[in-house]
């Protein structure tokens, strides 16, 4: 080797070439996911990171295997929110998502949009509007910013009414069942509102004119009906409990409106049972919230809240708000918002139309009378629901060997996610499963279902499920496992965890508790 291949500037291009080389290896290397140097170290979870990892592929993919871990949303059975759209409609919902559907001096047009559903929606729910004359209303981030908004609007009334007469307004109620959902207990806290509940019963889980009537007084701002109940999707008899308060209205010269909590039954009444009355065709339901995100067949982020005359929403409550060039009047809670569930709700309006819409329920009604009549058949169960909506609710008639909790665990092995929870206030003792019928449950998973149902109940037969989350179980877990965790850091998360078990297993539902997660 000559000694020039020795001179510092040749070894310094040596060491350069295979340093480049080096990195260049590393770097092609590094452009396949899992040979990237971020997946054997820790992901960012308290903090921002100081530097980004500069590669979106890999981020995407980190953030997909974390989510990995959710249920599958297609055998999701728990929730009434939407889980398959067409492409066409998410391409739309795509385009939605950069707009602020609020600047509507920005996006005239998709204010345009959303009036139009609104008048549909009113139209569908029997509204009294003139030729020509706008629906009230307007969309929502779902039913429960629309029950806020429609509680308000009662709340004003009354105080409107009562003020007039020179009367007190310092005690106003609200008269529900205890099987609402939780949202309206929000808003009567929120907005400081007596929530007064009439207690349910094994036999008949809903709110009746009967158990109504008892509760209301002159300071009752309004009555809530529910169509489609949580607990086992029975329509409340809204005609029935609208009699009932016009009656007391005439003789009390009150005049207590009916809100109608249509969010899972508002998208199947009309389809379904366009005979029935609970909508505007009652002179006292004055208002109506229905969620487009359940059976209205669009992705979870809109509800809507009607009105069924003007006069009902207090001029007090529209604001008109100077913003960004022009003026808007705005009757929400929340402001900045995308446009998407406004345009997805507009594409099924226009994709399926009256007869659509009938189709589809149709089919989810034949699919859960399917399901309902083979659940039946197995002979150990008994249904509860009474078959109004497209969804199943069923008990356990012995419990010798499980209760339905432990087969909602048995299931979640499967990947199916079938609630089980205790009815609420004076149905305690009933408790439950439930399946929700969405457009895209089949008759095949059905059968899939109900395969991994009887697998399950064979499983307990064998190995019943006994008590092994007892207190006195989870002492003796929690004892053994903290002479291995010292610190008082990892004793008080043992311990948190040992509660959290306990509570998993044997509280899925306790009687001041409302749902929520599985609705």
């Amino acid at each position: 080797m000559s000694s020039a291949e020795h001179t510092p500037d040749t070894l310094l291009h040596r060491a350069q070439k295979k340093s480049e080389a080096k990195q260049e290896e590393q770097a092609h290397h590094e452009s396949y996911t899992y040979a990237n140097p971020v997946c054997v170290s820790t992901m960012p979870k308290e903090s921002l990171p100081n530097h980004g990892l500069g590669n979106g592929k890999l981020v995407k993919q980190m953030i997909m295997d974390e989510l990995l871990l959710d249920g599958n949303p297609r055998q999701n059975l728990a929730s009434f929110v939407t889980t398959w759209m067409e492409p066409e409609a998410e391409e739309l919902m795509i385009e939605g998502m950069k707009k602020n559907y609020i600047d509507f001096d920005e996006y005239p047009q998709t204010a345009e949009i959303h009036n139009r559903c609104v008048n549909m929606l009113c139209s569908l729910f029997n509204a009294p509007l003139k030729e020509e004359e706008e629906g009230t209303g307007t969309g929502t981030i779902g039913s429960s910013e629309a029950i806020m908004l429609a509680g308000l609007a009662m709340k004003w009334k009354w105080q409107q009414r009562r003020k007039s007469k020179d009367l007190s307004t310092d005690k106003p109620n609200l008269i529900c069942g205890s099987n609402v959902q939780v949202c309206w207990h929000k808003m009567c806290r929120y907005f400081d509102i007596e929530c007064r509940e009439a207690s349910v019963s094994p036999d008949c889980l809903v709110l009746t004119a009967e158990r109504a009537k008892a509760l209301i007084d002159e300071n009752t701002i309004g009555v809530c009906a529910i169509l489609g109940s949580t607990f086992n999707g029975q329509f409340e008899n809204v005609k029935e409990i609208h009699d009932m308060v016009v009656e007391l209205n005439n003789k009390n010269d009150w005049e207590i409106p009916i809100h109608v909590d249509a969010a899972s039954g508002g998208f199947i009444a009309p389809f379904i049972h366009p005979e029935l009355e609970w909508d505007f065709r009652l002179p006292m339901v004055k208002s109506i919230n229905v969620s487009g995100h359940k059976f209205g067949l669009v992705y979870a982020g809109i509800g809507w809240v009607l009105f069924r005359e003007k006069q009902d929403l207090p001029d007090e409550l529209v604001f008109h708000v100077n913003y960004l060039g022009g003026d808007q009047a705005s009757f929400t809670l929340n402001f900045s918002r995308g446009a998407s569930g406004i345009v997805g709700q507009y594409y099924q309006f226009l994709r399926l139309g009256h007869s659509g819409y009938t189709q589809v329920m149709e089919n989810g009604m034949k699919t859960a009378q399917y399901l309902r009549g083979i659940i039946k058949d197995i002979g150990m169960f008994d249904i509860v629901d009474t078959a109004d909506m497209p969804l199943v609710a069923f008990s356990l008639k012995n419990t010798k060997y499980c209760t339905v909790f432990d087969l909602q665990d048995h299931l979640r092995g499967r990947g199916w996610i079938v609630p089980a929870y205790s009815c609420s206030k004076g149905a305690e003792s009933l408790n439950i499963m439930r399946v929700v019928v969405k457009q895209n449950f089949t008759t095949d998973l059905a059968d899939l279902l109900v395969r991994d149902l009887i697998a399950a109940l064979h499983h307990f037969e064998q190995f019943p499920a006994h008590d092994s989350s007892t207190m006195k179980d989870k002492e003796s877990a929690f004892t053994e496992a903290n002479a291995k965790h010292k610190s008082e850091a990892a004793t008080k998360k043992l311990w948190r965890d040992a509660v959290a078990l306990l509570q998993r297993k044997n509280n899925h539902r306790t009687d001041d508790i409302k749902t929520h997660g599985v609705c």
